[in-house]
Order: C-alpha cells, then sequence, then structure tokens
C-alpha cells in the first residue's frame, strides 16, 4: 500500500511539472475544456433560475376548494381540520362567502349583486401544495373530491403541466448539449494526451527497457489527464460564476417590472461538485483512451 502510494504520489508530481513547464498550453487546454464545460453547466443553472423566476413571475399554483351552499359552520371547520392535517399542503386560506361576495361588488359588480335575493357564492378555501408535481395535484383533487360537503374542486394543474413540459424540454436540450460537448471534450483530450505519448516516446522506450510495467508508465498520463479537466472545471465555474453575476442586475429589474422579486442565483455547491466531478472523469476517460491505444501501438 505504502509502495503504491508513492508511485501515484511520484506520478502527481510528474504530471504537476508537466503542466507547469508548459503554461501556455495549459492554459489554451484549460480555457477550451471551461468554455466547453461552461456552455451546458451555465443551462443547468439557468432552467434552475427560470422555474423560480416563473413561479414568480405567475405565482404558485393553488387548489380551490368550493363547499355546498348548505354546508353549515360546522361543515367548514371539519373541513379546515381535515385540511390542516394534510403534510403536503404549505398554505391555507379560508374564503368566507360573504366576504367573496364583497370582493365581487367591489370588482364593479355591485349592480348586478343587489338584485339577487340570497348570497348564490359558497364558502371557499384557497390551498398550496408544497410541491408543483402534476401528480401531487391529481391525488389532492381525488382526495378532497371525496371529502363530505365538498362540492367543488379546481386546480392549476394546466398551468403546472405546463411550466413542467417546458421547462422537461429545455433540460433535454440542455442535456443533449452536454452529451456531444462531452464526446467533443473527450476528443480534445484524446490528441492532447497522444502528443505528450509522442513527445515522450524516447523515454516511453527506455523505461520500458529497465522494466516498467504498462501501468507504472500510464500512471503520469492519467493524473495528466485528471488535472487537466480539473483546471477546465475550474475554468467553467468561473465564466458561470461571472455571467451570473453580469446578468443578475438586467435579470432582476426584468423581473420587477412583471411584479415579482427575485434574485438571479450562481451554481450552488452541489452543482459545482458535480462539474468539477465530471470535468475530472472526462479528461480521465479521453486519457485512458489515448494512453491504452497509442502504447499498444508502440510496443
Amino acid at each position: 500500500m505504502g509502495a503504491w502510494s508513492y508511485q501515484h504520489r511520484k506520478a502527481f508530481a510528474h504530471a504537476v511539472g508537466r503542466l507547469l513547464h508548459q503554461p501556455l498550453g495549459t492554459l489554451l487546454s484549460a480555457l477550451v475544456v471551461g468554455i466547453a464545460l461552461a456552455l451546458p453547466a451555465g443551462g443547468f443553472v439557468l432552467v434552475d433560475n427560470v422555474a423560480s423566476l416563473a413561479r414568480g413571475v405567475t405565482g404558485s399554483p393553488e387548489i380551490s376548494l368550493y363547499l355546498s351552499l348548505d354546508a353549515t359552520d360546522a361543515d367548514v371547520a371539519e373541513v379546515e381540520s381535515r385540511l390542516r392535517k394534510q403534510d403536503d399542503l404549505s398554505g391555507v386560506q379560508f374564503v368566507p362567502r360573504d366576504i367573496a361576495l364583497k370582493q365581487l361588488a367591489d370588482n364593479g359588480l355591485a349592480d348586478v349583486l343587489e338584485g339577487l335575493e340570497r348570497n348564490p357564492l359558497p364558502h371557499a378555501f384557497i390551498v398550496t401544495p408544497r410541491q408543483e408535481d402534476p401528480a401531487l395535484f391529481e391525488q389532492l383533487h381525488q382526495t378532497f373530491t371525496a371529502w363530505p360537503k365538498v362540492d367543488h374542486v379546481q386546480l392549476d394543474a394546466a398551468w403546472v403541466q405546463r411550466m413542467h413540459s417546458l421547462l422537461a424540454l429545455v433540460e433535454l436540450g440542455v442535456s443533449l448539449l452536454a452529451v456531444l460537448l462531452g464526446a467533443a471534450l473527450v476528443i480534445i483530450t484524446f490528441n492532447t494526451i497522444r502528443l505528450q505519448i509522442l513527445t515522450q516516446r524516447a523515454e516511453i522506450d527506455v523505461t520500458r527497457l529497465l522494466g516498467a510495467t504498462d501501468a507504472f508508465i500510464r500512471r503520469p498520463f492519467y493524473w495528466l489527464g485528471c488535472l487537466q479537466g480539473l483546471l477546465g472545471g475550474l475554468v467553467a465555474w468561473t465564466i458561470v460564476t461571472a455571467s451570473i453575476s453580469l446578468l443578475r442586475g438586467s435579470v432582476e429589474a426584468l423581473a420587477q417590472a412583471y411584479g415579482a422579486v427575485f434574485a438571479l442565483n450562481g451554481p450552488n455547491p452541489t452543482q459545482v461538485a458535480g462539474l468539477l466531478v465530471v470535468a475530472i472523469a472526462l479528461g480521465w476517460l479521453g486519457t485512458a483512451l489515448s494512453v491504452r491505444r497509442h502504447l499498444r501501438e508502440s510496443e
């Protein structure tokens, strides 16, 4: 175990030395990888922000429960008690029939309502689910419809389905872009390591004559590819964060124009960690393909 750790430390130091020995080439490779990774990474961050912006502009989807006209105060209390016990609801608002009638009158229908003998509006509850999953809305619709004295249940499922469909389409497009750019990065790493192998062909031949194994020869190249991927991931993180900072002011002004309070957020720690892991994995994959092929040819 100590020998294995020592060999990896030596290979890591050798790879770092290679990168520092060619600062311009290292910088250009990191920029190429970073720009390619910044496109899908920024796309996923913007999708999350667009989802938050859509909720801020349009409002959270709600479910309206209309009670029967003959519902008594005891019936209202029973329905409210059941709603308060629902763990998947984040808000419950009761709208008495008298308040609803007054709101209609304030909206310019006072002349029409004066001719009515009695209040035709029922008591109502407006509830807000904790999640915006269309399946949850349908489940709550079936639950509320089965309750006594609940005459009608109206939900914003259409709005939720449209928003989820649009976001799913955007996420699919960003995912396809990520796959294509990931394949391009593997090809770039493949060619970069290939050039490194060609420049060290004589050194590789000498180490083989001295009894070096293929694992020993491959190890520095693996570290080199992983470090190049890591540097590219850091560049991508910097690009996305800087872009979000530049766009934050304009996006917040646009949200305020629609009466919404919204702040454009950059990548969270989980997204940053995922970006770096993907970058390192792509660098390792391109390196593994290049090293195995060209070392086999050199044999």
